[in-house]
C-alpha cells in the first residue's frame, strides 16, 4: 500500500505539469481503490478478540408486553437475517417459538461466515422499540423491549466437561419449519443444565440425534463463554459490567413521532430507521468496535 501511494504521488506530480486528462482519471481511480483498501484494512484490525473469527449463535427473547414485544422480536429476527444476506453469511434458524397471536417469543439462529462473532459480539443486550402499535385500535404509542444474546460457536477441540447427571433432556414435538414429519414425531430436543439453569433447544432437523448434537454444541459454547466472562468479571467487574448485566439497554429504535435509531453506548444515530431494520447495521458495529479499541 505504501509503495502504491508513493508511486501515485510521483505520478500526480508529473500529471500536474503534463495536464494529461486521461492519466489523471486513471490516477484518481487508483487513489479511490487505495482508499477503499485502507478502510478495509483498518476495519480488519478491529477483529483481534479470541473468538472474533468464529461463527456465532444469536438468540432473541421477547420482553414483557405480550404481542407487542413478540412482534418486535420478529422484526429483530428479520433485521439480523437481512444483515446476514447482505454480508453473504449463512444463517440457519435452530429454534423458534411463535407468539400466541403474532410474532415470536424467542428464536435462535446459527450464523456462519468470515469473522461472524467479531461483527456480532456487541449486539448482546436489550433493544427498545417506540412506535404506533399496529395492534392498538386507538393508535397509541407503545414501547417494546427484546433482548439479544450472541455467543461464539467454539471449536470442538476445546474441552468442556459436562456431567450427564447435570443434564435434564426433554423431547417434544417440533413446530414450524421441517414439514409434517417433524410435527408428528418427538424430534425436538430441550436440554437444561441444572447447575447453571441454562436451557438450550433445537428443533430444526428431522433427526432427534442431530437436534441433540446441535443443542449440545450450543450448551458447550454458552458454558465456555460463561466461564470466560466469570474470569473477566473477577479481573475487572466495572469494565465488564455491560457484558454481564442482562438488562443493559444498548439501542433504541424510534419510529414515532420521528424516525431515529440511537446506539446508547457510542451515541451513533441514524435517521433512516427503515434501512437499519432492513439490515444496515455495519455502521453501529464498527463504531462500537472502534470505541472498544480506543478504550483498551
Amino acid at each position: 500500500m505504501k509503495k502504491k501511494l508513493d508511486d501515485l504521488k510521483a505520478i500526480s506530480s508529473e500529471l500536474i505539469d503534463s495536464n494529461d486528462s486521461e492519466m489523471m482519471i486513471m490516477a484518481s481511480e487508483e487513489f479511490s481503490e487505495l482508499e477503499k483498501l485502507a478502510n478495509e484494512n483498518e476495519i480488519n484490525l478491529l477483529f483481534s478478540g479470541e473468538f472474533d473469527y468464529n461463527d456465532a449463535f444469536l438468540t432473541i427473547n421477547s420482553g414483557a408486553g405480550g404481542t407487542e414485544s413478540n412482534d418486535w422480536s420478529e422484526m429483530l429476527l428479520r433485521m439480523y437475517m437481512r444483515w446476514c444476506e447482505k454480508r453473504k453469511f449463512s444463517c440457519e434458524i435452530i429454534d423458534k417459538l411463535n407468539g400466541d397471536e403474532a410474532g415470536i417469543k424467542s428464536a435462535t439462529i446459527k450464523i456462519s461466515g468470515d469473522k461472524v462473532f467479531g461483527w456480532l459480539k456487541n449486539e448482546s443486550g436489550v433493544h427498545r422499540l417506540v412506535r404506533i402499535s399496529p395492534f392498538d385500535a386507538n393508535k397509541k404509542r407503545h414501547t417494546s423491549f427484546s433482548s439479544v444474546l450472541v455467543y461464539p460457536v467454539i471449536d470442538t477441540d476445546i474441552k468442556i466437561e459436562i456431567d450427564e447427571k447435570d443434564l435434564k433432556i426433554d423431547t417434544y414435538r417440533a413446530s414450524g419449519a421441517g414439514g409434517q414429519h417433524v410435527n408428528k414425531t418427538d424430534s425436538a430436543i430441550r436440554i437444561t443444565h441444572l447447575p447453571t439453569g441454562i436451557i438450550v433447544q433445537s428443533q430444526n432437523d428431522r433427526s432427534q440425534h442431530k437436534n441433540k448434537d446441535e443443542a449440545m454444541s450450543r450448551l458447550k459454547s454458552m458454558l465456555y463463554q460463561r466461564e470466560l466472562m466469570e474470569k473477566e468479571k473477577k479481573a475487572d467487574v466495572s469494565q465488564n459490567k455491560t457484558l454481564i448485566e442482562w438488562g443493559y439497554q444498548i439501542r433504541s429504535y424510534v419510529l414515532h413521532p420521528y424516525q431515529m435509531v440511537n446506539d446508547l453506548r457510542t451515541e451513533h444515530k441514524v435517521g433512516n430507521a427503515a434501512a437499519v431494520l432492513d439490515g444496515d447495521l455495519d455502521e453501529f458495529m464498527i463504531k462500537k468496535m472502534m470505541q472498544d479499541k480506543l478504550n483498551h
